[in-house]
């Protein structure tokens, strides 16, 4: 089972999505593991505290000889395989991501779910990986959004997004995160969403300043600081995706 994590504007959360919900899976007893598609931009590694490791997925990208179990590392405090890019530039330069899917393939069946974390805006790096996905996640910012103009931002966002998920025939569904408005508001929201495009929103997190702490050390906030608001809300939506999945 593989779901790919997608977002329009940088900043919105995806990969803190991608390791938490990875998480959660994890401390549910699924074998997880969760890749950083990002290739020109990868962050994943962050969130695991895997940012220097020596081999990556850039590694298997650039030598085809490697086996890919080499780059995947088991995150100690959660369980969760992780599969990290590397930030080194000379890693990024003259990389293919078509290799990505070859990669992906090698592995995907040792894993009950795996989670990839895609470049922002339209990810071209894992385009190809969509062919190999069940799942798309869209994860939508809503702290920098105006209610006013937030039919806009659907238009623009989850719209074009959520066409490219169907273009594979995929299973779509929503995520709200960063949220700071009030639960009526957030329920026009999220009505919004589910009756105008006709795509499930799996749960809302809300604004947590506790959030970059948890990046900071390298263990996501759902394990880090469990009874955070942020956590909670994580839970909540991870119990909603695992049914959306596994149903």
């Amino acid at each position: 089972m593989a779901l790919i994590v997608v977002t329009g504007r940088g900043g919105a959360g995806k990969t803190t999505t991608t390791a938490n919900l990875s998480t959660f899976l994890a401390m549910r007893e699924y074998r997880v593991l969760a890749v950083d598609g990002d290739l020109y931009l990868p962050n994943l590694g962050f969130h695991f505290a895997l940012d220097t490791v020596k081999y990556t997925l850039h590694s298997l990208l650039k030598n085809p000889d490697l086996d890919p179990e080499w780059a995947i590392y088991k995150h100690p405090q959660t369980g969760v395989h992780v599969m990290p890019g590397s930030t080194q530039l000379q890693d990024v330069l003259g990389i293919s991501p078509k290799r990505l899917v070859d990669i992906l393939d090698r592995v995907k069946y040792k894993f009950g779910v795996v989670f990839v974390d895609s470049p922002t805006g339209i990810p071209f790096d894992t385009l190809p990986t969509f062919e190999l996905a069940n799942y798309q996640i869209i994860v939508v910012e809503i702290e920098r959004s105006p209610i006013y103009s937030f039919e806009v931002m659907v238009k623009n966002e989850i719209e074009k997004l959520k066409a490219l998920g169907e273009r594979y025939n995929l299973n779509i569904g929503v995520i709200l995160n960063k949220v700071r408005e009030s639960e009526d508001i957030v329920d026009k929201i999220i009505e919004a969403v589910e009756e105008d495009l006709n795509v499930p929103v799996l749960g809302w997190i809300p604004f947590d300043n506790k959030v970059p702490e948890a990046i900071n050390v390298g263990v996501p906030i759902i394990k880090y600081y469990p009874n955070s608001d942020a956590a909670i809300a994580f839970r909540e939506t991870g119990e909603v995706l695992e049914e959306w999945i596994f149903g």
